[in-house]
């Protein structure tokens, strides 16, 4: 294979995988927002990334590339973290709430 076929392919890549993060990023909002009910998969995504990266890419264009979808990763992991971590946060507390006895109930 030619190094420009090799560079078409691998510059596709990349754009498919920089796609995925931004879809997946609306499927967090949507999970967020109670519009869907499971949690997309970004592990699987991430899996993905690393080992696509662990590819020699010897076009420097090409690798900037590559080094930027995958600092956009981490950082869209990171907000999705906090996304999920305030939403169970909330559910807890709406749960605790639930639970406890209100004032003016059976007890006083």
């Amino acid at each position: 294979m030619s190094i420009s076929k090799e560079n078409i392919e691998i510059k596709n890549r990349i754009l498919d995988l920089e796609r995925r993060i931004e879809d997946m990023h609306l499927d967090f909002q949507k999970y967020c927002q109670g519009i869907e009910t499971r949690m997309p998969d970004w592990e699987q995504l991430q899996r993905e990334l690393l080992q696509f990266s662990k590819r020699k890419i010897y076009d420097m264009v090409l690798s900037k590339q590559m080094d930027r979808v995958l600092y956009k990763f981490q950082n869209r992991k990171n907000i999705w973290r906090r996304w999920v971590e305030k939403l169970q946060t909330a559910s807890r507390t709406k749960d605790e709430g639930e639970t406890t006895v209100p004032l003016g109930g059976k007890d006083s």
